[in-house]
């Protein structure tokens, strides 16, 4: 643990990507977070046109587990449109307050820590819908269960999707894996303490299903429609 992982990040980026404009570390090893298995997260901008970028790598330097994510300006730009809208912030997250090993990426930092503390904003209609309308589905299957396999199953996948749609009722950045966890505890400690209590009791599980259910408009089933566009066929020649 006594390793250095600003140095050899720094070490890395330039001898990989000795054209890089500007390079981030971020993740849980620069934090409190950090355990023996924490790996470099280095976000990397190139030179715009770069044939290198958009790419992510995975390796391992100098004992290291590395995730690489490798952009240009524009890249980068289209990669964050797209996440925001998704509600997802990881990348937002990993510029906006990772550590610069490489170059000046200040500017860019700036902007992605504003977008991370205006949020994600409400969800859309047809998003809503689409949410109430899963997880009224999941509640519906747990309730009508008799299988207890099957009822085991249905509330697990009940459980991890009504703490998503806890994050859309409250209008914040979803999460996945512990980044789940620590966005609901972000937004209400005791709420993601009850979720975590109900993991295993299925009754439980019902129970904060429909609480954010409600939060999010109730259940929906009747008139439920979601339409989707009409694929492109190729006319034989």
């Amino acid at each position: 643990m006594d390793r250095d992982p600003l140095g050899d990040a720094r070490a890395l980026v330039l001898d990989r990507y000795p054209q890089a404009v500007w390079a981030v570390l971020a993740g849980s090893v620069l934090t409190a977070h950090r355990t023996a298995g924490s790996d470099l997260d280095i976000v990397v901008a190139l030179p715009l046109d770069d044939p290198l970028a958009p790419r992510r790598e995975s390796l391992v330097f100098r004992d290291w587990p590395v995730e690489l994510f490798v952009h240009d300006e524009q890249t980068l730009d289209a990669w964050l449109a797209k996440k925001r809208p998704e509600r997802k912030p990881t990348l937002y997250r990993m510029v906006g307050h990772g550590t610069a090993i490489v170059g000046d990426p200040a500017g860019r930092q700036a902007r992605c820590r504003a977008v991370l503390e205006a949020g994600p904003g409400p969800m859309g209609p047809a998003q809503l819908e689409r949410a109430r309308y899963g997880l009224t589905d999941l509640l519906d299957d747990l309730v009508y269960a008799t299988d207890p396999g099957e009822r085991q199953v249905i509330a697990a996948a009940l459980w991890k999707d009504a703490a998503h749609c806890a994050l859309v009722a409250a209008e914040r950045w979803d999460g996945t894996g512990k980044w789940l966890l620590r966005e609901l505890r972000a937004d209400d400690p005791e709420l993601a303490d009850r979720w975590l209590a109900a993991q295993h009791d299925p009754a439980a599980v019902e129970a904060f299903a429909r609480g954010v259910l409600d939060r999010l408009g109730g259940p929906l089933f009747d008139g439920y429609q979601a339409v989707a566009p009409r694929p492109e066929v190729t006319k034989p020649a």
